[in-house]
């Protein structure tokens, strides 16, 4: 079994928020793989099971063998104390580092670009950070999501925990799409075939960008 967990913060108040571009990307997943989302008290998570490799991927089955079993998870801890949730799944399934891969947002990163690395420092991250505490280690993949940065906003946090403008929600749909196709090139391939495939900004073709 393969672990993806998205981070964010739980509950209306938060949702699509930009910080919590990782539980948008691993519900772009979800849908993907037509896996259902249900609440587990025991991992305080809600977690999603799919087999990525059958007809609902294609991409991924023209690769694949057999289907990855693959568990979705969003922690429902809040965002700086992800680590307990992620710690309690992988120690219940007794999943090895390397099939563990952890999305989060990174305002450091502008918006439309995604990078993949296969260990690193949590980057001031907090989710990142309490998974690197509980685990006792830094040696997983994460998938780090631009939402870039604003001056405009009073601070980090107010921008952080903003919606996505009006401009900015197409490209965000075409950023999703990317990384999920390289979360299913790390199923199949793994991290440095996925890295060198799909690191970078995502190709907006021949559509501008809205302001």
């Amino acid at each position: 079994m393969f672990l993806i967990v998205g981070l964010g913060n739980p509950g209306a108040d938060y949702a699509k928020t930009r910080h919590n571009a990782g539980f948008l990307l691993v519900e772009e997943l979800a849908a993907r793989w037509k896996a259902d989302w249900k609440n587990e008290r025991r991992f305080q998570a809600r977690v999603a099971r799919a087999e990525a490799g059958q007809a609902s991927s294609l991409a991924l089955a023209a690769k694949t063998p057999a289907p990855r079993q693959v568990l979705l998870c969003q922690p429902q801890t809040f965002m700086n104390l992800s680590g307990a949730a992620v710690g309690a799944v992988k120690n219940f399934y007794q999943l090895p580092l390397n099939r563990l891969l952890v999305a989060v947002d990174d305002a450091d990163l502008p918006l439309g670009e995604i990078r993949l690395r296969a260990r690193g420092s949590s980057g001031g991250h907090h989710g990142l950070e309490s998974i690197g505490q509980h685990l006792g280690s830094r040696e997983f993949a994460r998938l780090r999501v631009g939402i870039g940065r604003s001056d405009g906003a009073r601070g980090i946090t107010d921008y952080v925990l903003a919606r996505f403008a009006a401009g900015e929600r197409e490209l965000m749909e075409k950023v999703l799409a990317r990384a999920a196709d390289q979360a299913e090139c790390w199923l199949a391939d793994g991290t440095e075939k996925a890295m060198n495939q799909f690191n970078g900004v995502v190709d907006l073709g021949n559509e501008e960008r809205k302001k």
